[in-house]
């Protein structure tokens, strides 16, 4: 049975320990585009990295002609759109001392039917939960994430580690970047979730997996992600974003 649309809902909240709301997210069902960013600097540089990207990433990916060519393919487009966002958020602070150094992790999720492009940069994250099991679509760009892979710490090494906050790409921190692409296929009843490092930081994959699995409503699942989060620790912002594909 083939795709026919998709359903998504979405939420955000500062935690219990920051005083400010540094994620940024944004969708367009209609074009099959769906946006979460992490952003990082001082003062309020962080917010206005992530929601740039965000904006400059819709903007570009729900207008016509994404990348000035109508014969492009999607993941050419949606890869533009990043390097577009990585831009636009590298100028800004350029030209402001005090955003000196802001940048953004960003995934991106596009739909095109039952064709799936996932984009990522930094170490915001996408999961896909179908048939009731839960797999994660993108590799982290931090240091411990690339130390597991190496094999020189453990899974466990890193989530207790000191250098778990360092991530190894970022957007807008340098004049250009490279998205991670990944392209799957969809079936009817996947669920993507795409969400900000600090829902995985304080719930392991088993507990997310079993929230996701609910038969609820999208936003009720993504309230008790949040919640849960919250109840874990709550030490940074928290994005869910959840995308149904639907026959």
């Amino acid at each position: 049975m083939a795709v026919d649309h998709y359903t998504a809902a979405a939420l955000t909240d500062v935690g219990r320990k920051r005083s400010s709301n540094e994620d940024a997210f944004g969708y367009s069902v209609e074009h099959g585009v769906y946006v979460v960013c992490d952003g990082m600097g001082g003062a309020a540089a962080g917010e206005i990295a992530s929601s740039l990207a965000v904006s400059e990433v819709l903007r570009l990916l729900t207008g016509q002609a994404a990348d000035g060519s109508e014969a492009a393919t999607v993941p050419s487009k949606a890869e533009h759109a990043v390097c577009a966002a990585n831009e636009a958020v590298f100028s800004r602070a350029q030209g402001d001392d005090k955003l000196s150094g802001m940048g953004t992790t960003l995934v991106v999720l596009v739909t095109e039917q039952s064709r799936v492009w996932v984009l990522n940069v930094g170490d915001s994250r996408c999961y896909r939960l179908r048939n009731n099991s839960m797999e994660q679509l993108t590799l982290d760009h931090s240091l411990v994430e690339e130390l597991v892979r190496l094999g020189r710490m453990t899974p466990d090494e890193a989530l207790n580690s000191p250098l778990r906050n360092v991530i190894t790409r970022a957007l807008g921190t340098q004049s250009n970047t490279t998205p991670d692409v990944y392209e799957v296929e969809a079936e009817p009843g996947d669920l993507f979730l795409v969400c900000s490092d600090g829902l995985p930081r304080e719930l392991p994959d088993p507990q997310i997996e079993s929230i996701l699995r609910m038969e609820l409503p999208l936003e009720e699942i993504c309230n008790n992600l949040v919640n849960a989060a919250k109840k874990a620790g709550g030490n940074d912002n928290i994005t869910c974003l959840i995308v149904r594909a639907e026959s």
